[in-house]
Order: C-alpha cells, then sequence, then structure tokens
C-alpha cells in the first residue's frame, strides 16, 4: 500500500512537469484509515508545497493519517515556511518518503526533525521514481549548473540534413509534437547563429489542444550576426531571446539587435566558438536550470567536446538521404579512437509514428 500511494504522489508532482524550475516538483498525499483524505501537489515556484496543499485539503482529518510525499520535507525558511513544523503542527503520525532531498539546506535535516518529534519516518519507497522525476532539480541543486538535453532529428544513414541543406522535415508530424513536448518541458532552448540563418526557427512551444509554455530562447552568435527582424525578435511570445556574443561582435549590431527586443550576453570564445562551459556557468547563476541543445552539427560538436551532455533524445527518420557531404548531427573533431566514443546508459526506445525515438543518458566515466 505504501507503493501504491506514493505512486499517487509521485503522478501528482508530475503534474507540474516543466512549471516548477528551480524547485522540484513534488506530491504528496495523505491517508488515514485506509481512505485519501488529502492531496496536493508545487505547482510552480513561489506557491505552497505540495505537503501544505495536502494538509490544507485535508484540514482536521491530517491528524493521526500517514503523509505520502515524494521529497523529504523541508526544514528551512525560503520563499515559503519549513513544511517539518506544519506536518508535525497538523498532527500526522506517519510520513513516508520518496527520497532524500540532495538540497543542502535539507539533506536529511527534515526526517531528522520528524523524527525527532515522534512521528515515524519511512524513507525510500519508489525512490528511484522520484529520482528520474527531479533528474532537473537534483543536478541544478547540486552542481548549480542546468541540466542539458541534446535534441536531433536525423535520416537512418545519420544526416541532419541533404548536402544542399534541406533539412524540413527529416522526421514526421509525431516527432514534430513530441519535440514540443521537450520544448514544454525545459526552461531554454539553444540554437547556433547557422540554424537561425538557414531555418529562421520560431522556438515557441506548439502543442495541438494545449497552450504550452515558451521556452528561454538562446543563439550562439560570436560575431551578432543574428537578423534583427527574426521570427525570434518579431514574433508574439512572453519569453525572452538571449543573444551570445564575443567580445569581436560589431557595437552598431548589438545596438540594433538590443532595439529589436534581444538580451544580449558577452561571454568568452573558445576554439569552438563561444565557451559554452561559460554559458552553463552564467545560466546557473541566472536560475535556468536545465537547457534543450537543438543543434546544429557544430554547435552539438562543442557540447559533446566538453563533455556537458547530460542526456539525449534522438529521432530517427526511416529516410535514407546518403551523400559525403550531407552533415551528421554532432559535428566537431570527434574521437580518435573507438574506445573514447560517448557511451549512453538508460536506454528507452519508443516509436513516434514512423519515426524513432532513442532517450539515453551519457555514461559518465
Amino acid at each position: 500500500m505504501d507503493m501504491y500511494y506514493m505512486e499517487m504522489a509521485l503522478q501528482l508532482a508530475s503534474r507540474a512537469l516543466g512549471r516548477t524550475s528551480p524547485n522540484p516538483m513534488v506530491g504528496a498525499v495523505l491517508v488515514r484509515d485506509g481512505k485519501v483524505v488529502g492531496q496536493g501537489y508545487h505547482a510552480r515556484a513561489g506557491a505552497p508545497h505540495a505537503e501544505i496543499m495536502a494538509l490544507k485539503d485535508a484540514g482536521d482529518k491530517a491528524k493521526r493519517a500517514t503523509l505520502y510525499v515524494t521529497l523529504e520535507p523541508c526544514c528551512h525558511f525560503g520563499r515559503t515556511g519549513p513544511c517539518t513544523e506544519a506536518v508535525i503542527a497538523a498532527g500526522v503520525k506517519r510520513v513516508v518518503v520518496a527520497t532524500t532531498d540532495p538540497n543542502p539546506l535539507v539533506a536529511g535535516k527534515g526526517v531528522k526533525r520528524l523524527r525527532e518529534a515522534g512521528l515515524e519516518v519511512l524513507s525510500g519507497i519508489l525512490e528511484d521514481e522520484s529520482l528520474h522525476l527531479n533528474e532537473v532539480f537534483n543536478k541544478y541543486i547540486t552542481t548549480k549548473l542546468p541540466f542539458v538535453v541534446a535534441k536531433a532529428a536525423m535520416s537512418l544513414d545519420g544526416k541532419i540534413a541533404t548536402r544542399t541543406g534541406d533539412s524540413q522535415w527529416i522526421t514526421g508530424n509525431k516527432s514534430l509534437e513530441q519535440a514540443h513536448h521537450l520544448r514544454d518541458r525545459y526552461d531554454s532552448i539553444l540554437v547556433g547563429i547557422g540554424t537561425v540563418l538557414s531555418d529562421n526557427p520560431s522556438l515557441t512551444t506548439r502543442l495541438p489542444g494545449k497552450e504550452g509554455r515558451d521556452p528561454v530562447r538562446i543563439i550562439l552568435d560570436s560575431y551578432a550576426r543574428t537578423p534583427p527582424q527574426c521570427k525570434m525578435l518579431t514574433q508574439n511570445s512572453s519569453a525572452a531571446t538571449y543573444i551570445i556574443v564575443s567580445k569581436h561582435a560589431q557595437r552598431e549590431s548589438l545596438k540594433r539587435l538590443e532595439a529589436a527586443g534581444a538580451h544580449i550576453v558577452i561571454l568568452n570564445n573558445d576554439s569552438d566558438g563561444i565557451d559554452v562551459g561559460e554559458l552553463l556557468r552564467w545560466l546557473g547563476e541566472h536560475q535556468i536550470s536545465s537547457i534543450l541543445v537543438e543543434g546544429g552539427s557544430s554547435i552539438h560538436g562543442s557540447f559533446f567536446a566538453r563533455g556537458i551532455v547530460d542526456k539525449v533524445a534522438w529521432f530517427v527518420a526511416p529516410k535514407i538521404l546518403g551523400g559525403r557531404e550531407a552533415p551528421g548531427p554532432v559535428g566537431g573533431k570527434g574521437v580518435e579512437v573507438l574506445g573514447n566514443a560517448v557511451l549512453l546508459d538508460r536506454m528507452q526506445v519508443s516509436m513516434c509514428g514512423w519515426d524513432m525515438l532513442i532517450e539515453g543518458y551519457i555514461k559518465k566515466s
């Protein structure tokens, strides 16, 4: 039964997918005498925590109940008060936790406080599922760096465009829809200037029958070549567009882009262009906890070369393009020997119409 109610709490938590950054997704269920008497989830940063929502839903029925919560209750003051004290005050007798909070401000202290107050606490129920749900938060809170997902769409023979540059669309409508679900999930989306000049993308979230959330748009553009009239700067979107340039960018170009609504960030260059390691540090400092890297080829090459990709989402269409000059999804120098190849772990393969979606995590050495 503990697993049953924890699964319910995890489902509640997932309702806020992509909406709680830089906070975790958390769900809570209160059960007394075999009946659910309260439930809630954390909807967004600054909103009441899941435990508080569940306690409010239960009212007096929370007394002597068991609380199932997907993350260890907090015991510190942040935007809201400590959940441990609210749980204790409500008379809850037992707390079941999926996993402890990796936040150094909590990290076992919440469980300790509950036990000191005389509550029975059980931890580790559906822990793997909880860790997976909050993979973005878990990295960000411990490293202050965003979670990086590399996304690509390619043919069966590994091409992202023909030799003439024709790339729209390699994959089908189901893959495109799934790609927009990814945009809705992550804080930001990144492309290089080559993609801007060749495709003029919107980088918005467009989901059928659902109002998606546009991610923050990021363009890597060392020399500020982005056209001020491009879609990302002229479309109707509440999300900001950041153009990352180097010190070599012309001042007049920067002024035109700022006048068009772009936010200019000047970072250092390395041998591959903008220093993407410095970019990640900048994003982390500005509480952008996740980034979807959509390419193109040279951009993916830079991220993989630096070893800063956490996860891949690779769409593969049942098409063969051929051609030595047709680009692949990952540019740059690549590895020299097979022993240095980037390996994937915990892979999942699913179908998107006729296409395949291959997802996996970068195996860390």
